[in-house]
């Protein structure tokens, strides 16, 4: 029996389930359809079994940090602008802001917080001759409209260029910008510059206290709260269009669903796919990632190593591409969960590392190698954190690796890729009637960007043209 709805929504990730809250606040019928049992795409967790210690352990995956931070009624902020759109009370998402960050170069390493001042002086006293160059790019990202839909395309490096000529401090500043959000190999678009830098520098880090878990069940509870349903196991197998505008979907599980109009967060090349669309599909990107977890007897001592990220490169030059081997070792990111709050130091630690790694090269290996070569990955992360904290001495006690085959089976991105396709469609637009992308392809950036995606989406075409 064929159920009808305003809106459908495919996928239950950070954008999915804010463009459902938001529909479903303006009476609605709206359906979000998600493939697995746990809402978050990208940004979610997931549980493994110790067998040695006993118990289950839930990780995070995705979300190293909420960027975009912003203070209790700070006006004008993309993090306030969010929760007043979807109404949810700030203090529900119990933020806690990170101690500090590292760019860490061999020559150089430029600390950063959520005081733009931190970055400012260290950026002053570390490139001098580049404290008028970086002032003038900065007045000039403060004044650009990133979010202009209009925008026309070009690459940061040529735009930061103009400004400052020192190429190492070029590498440093976008380093934490292009691994925590670019699509593109070794650049980016500078209104996607733009955006990350303003919600990494001039904004900040943050994570609620519970981790991702906490924002995931915020959005389901206020979703389902007003109506809406949020049906899982339910994949999308086609998407249903006639002359030229969509229909509805069809699943395995549900059958044949109609909506008016369908909103995807399942990436713009995965839509078109669906679709059996003719038009040229987009690219797929090449960057995808892998990461290392593990969970340590205690929390690391604060007078060993208080930072709560570093992006470690070991050479003057950043090769942000996707690793010619499995994974390259040679940058990383280090996350430490447990330094968003250094006044607790009670239980168990984590640490993060995260590799670029090649998709093709892990889909390819058999099954023993493929377990053989996740361990490999582990051991080169654990001695990156040991190099990093030349005194460390605490026990592993468990770990897991997961690889861009993990990302795929999870989130149906095709290859893996984290950032999506090169193409975006910024207004959200698809060759097909009444089908809209939202989330990472339709261009904003971060679990801030993608639920103010998932909104803007919504109004512009749920709610704006429904009237």
């Amino acid at each position: 029996m064929n159920q009808n709805y305003d809106a459908i929504i495919i996928g239950a990730g950070m954008s999915g389930l804010a463009a459902g809250i938001r529909l479903a606040m303006f009476d609605k019928k709206v359906a979000i359809l998600e493939k697995h049992t746990i809402a978050g795409g990208l940004n979610s967790y997931y549980q493994r079994k110790n067998s040695q210690l006993g118990g289950v352990r839930k990780f995070d995956v995705g979300l190293h940090a909420l960027t975009n931070f912003a203070v209790k009624g700070e006006r004008r902020r993309p993090l306030t602008k969010l929760l007043k759109q979807l109404r949810i009370p700030y203090d529900s998402l119990n933020l806690q802001q990170q101690s500090h960050s590292l760019i860490h170069f061999p020559e150089i390493t430029l600390k950063f917080t959520n005081d733009f001042e931190i970055l400012r002086y260290e950026v002053h006293s570390k490139f001098p001759n580049q404290k008028d160059g970086f002032e003038k790019l900065v007045s000039h990202i403060l004044e650009f409209d990133e979010v202009n839909l209009s925008n026309d395309f070009q690459f940061s490096r040529k735009v930061i260029g103009h400004f400052i000529n020192d190429p190492l401090l070029i590498e440093m500043l976008i380093c934490p910008l292009l691994i925590y959000g670019s699509a593109w190999e070794n650049d980016m678009d500078f209104s996607q510059f733009v955006i990350m830098f303003k919600s990494i520098y001039v904004e900040g880090f943050s994570r609620p206290e519970n981790g991702v878990r906490t924002i995931i069940d915020t959005l389901i509870e206020k979703f389902i709260s007003l109506g809406g349903e949020l049906k899982f196991r339910t994949g999308v197998e086609k998407i249903l269009v006639e002359k030229g505008k969509v229909i509805g979907v069809e699943t395995k599980k549900a059958g044949v669903l109609k909506a008016d109009r369908i909103f995807s967060s399942a990436g713009f090349p995965e839509t078109m796919e669906l679709a059996n669309s003719e038009a040229k599909r987009p690219d797929v990107g090449k960057m995808s990632f892998m990461e290392t977890i593990f969970i340590t007897n205690k929390k690391i001592a604060i007078n060993k190593f208080d930072s709560t990220i570093v992006f470690y490169n070991n050479s003057n030059k950043y090769l942000y591409q996707q690793a010619s081997d499995l994974y390259d070792e040679s940058s990383a990111v280090i996350c430490v969960p447990d330094n968003y709050d250094l006044n607790n130091r009670d239980g168990e630690g984590t640490f993060r590392v995260t590799y670029m790694a090649n998709y093709d090269k892990w889909k390819n290996l058999a099954k023993e190698e493929y377990k053989a070569q996740k361990e490999k990955v582990y051991q080169s992360s654990l001695a990156l954190v040991k190099n990093l904290i030349p005194d460390f001495d605490l026990d592993i006690r468990f770990h897991d690796v997961f690889s861009p085959t993990t990302v795929e089976r999870y989130t149906s991105h095709f290859k893996g890729t984290v950032y999506g396709s090169t193409d975006k469609t910024r207004d959200g637009s698809t060759p097909i009637k009444d089908l809209y992308i939202i989330g990472t392809d339709q261009g904003f950036l971060g679990i801030v960007g993608s639920m103010l995606s998932g909104i803007s989406i919504a109004n512009l075409y749920g709610l704006m043209e429904a009237k």
